[in-house]
């Protein structure tokens, strides 16, 4: 299938993510260690059972851990889940979009790879229509924990997907960081569970979010990343709240405003922008 197919598919995924966590951690029929969990678990679960389908119904041979690998997505998964139920959405969204932006930049430049200026232009242009997406109109609390958590959710999944752009064989390298994943993130998470609400509809969205969105989506987006390269794959996750917006609209009857538009125009024209180098640099 078409690359950019397959990366607007891994956004579609992403995006639907977003919302599983919406609904889920918003609420109050889970907790964020629960959730957390429960995604971690159900995505293990999910691909180990496709990675010995692949295999023919034997056990698939378990790697030695990626110790940067694992302590990178459990910071995503953890961090994230916390410090969604503590932040206004808006902010929480840009710290981790701009976290991740930033990140994945700095990898590729540190990496020694040259990114073109119109890319640094495109990545600014497309953050600025993101503050103008979700920064709220009010006033709004700003714990420094839950900032701290978000930032590190943000660099966790910037590294995450900076590995990522060398994994050889997606599928079996995201079930096994989902099952190494899943003990650290244990001992982090369970003396938070049993003060948690755990009601059915939020086991059901958390194991969604882990089955589907979380481990089916980043087996594919570590398929394109190699073939993506960094500030591509970080360009593209920017159309992540765009589409998160379309589907709240479509979906759950949220209004179209005139500033959402401007802002989805400055994000998606702020990625065209950066996209359009020279097939020198198009892997930057």
């Amino acid at each position: 299938m078409n690359l950019f197919l397959l990366t607007a598919l891994a956004m579609v995924a992403f995006a639907a993510n977003s919302i599983l966590n919406r609904v889920g951690l918003s609420g109050g029929d889970i907790g964020p260690a629960g959730f957390a969990l429960i995604r971690l678990a159900s995505g293990a679960v999910v691909l180990l059972a496709l990675l010995r389908a692949q295999g023919r119904n034997r056990r698939p041979p378990r790697p030695t851990p990626n110790i940067a690998t694992v302590a990178a997505l459990t910071a995503y998964i953890v961090g994230f889940s916390f410090a969604y139920v503590s932040l206004d959405a808006g902010v929480g969204a840009l710290l981790l979009f701009g976290g991740v932006q930033l990140t994945m930049f700095l990898g590729a430049f540190w990496s020694g790879q040259t990114i073109a200026a119109r890319r640094w232009l495109g990545m600014a242009i497309s953050l600025g229509g993101l503050c103008v997406l979700v920064w709220p109109t009010g006033v709004v609390q700003m714990p420094l924990g839950a900032v701290a958590l978000m930032l590190g959710a943000a660099l966790g999944w910037g590294i995450y997907s900076l590995i990522g752009t060398r994994v050889s064989d997606p599928l079996a390298a995201t079930a096994w960081n989902f099952a190494y994943a899943l003990p650290l993130a244990a001992i982090l998470c369970l003396p938070f569970v049993g003060g948690e609400p755990l009601a059915m509809q939020g086991v059901i969205t958390a194991s969604v979010s882990g089955a589907l969105t979380s481990g089916l989506g980043y087996a594919l987006w570590y398929r394109l990343l190699p073939q993506l390269g960094a500030t591509t794959a970080a360009l593209a996750q920017l159309s992540v709240p765009v589409i998160a917006l379309g589907a709240g609209i479509a979906l759950l009857g949220e209004p179209l405003t005139p500033r959402a538009v401007i802002a989805c125009a400055l994000v998606c024209g702020g990625i065209a922008f950066a996209l359009r180098a020279s097939s020198a640099s198009k892997r930057d």
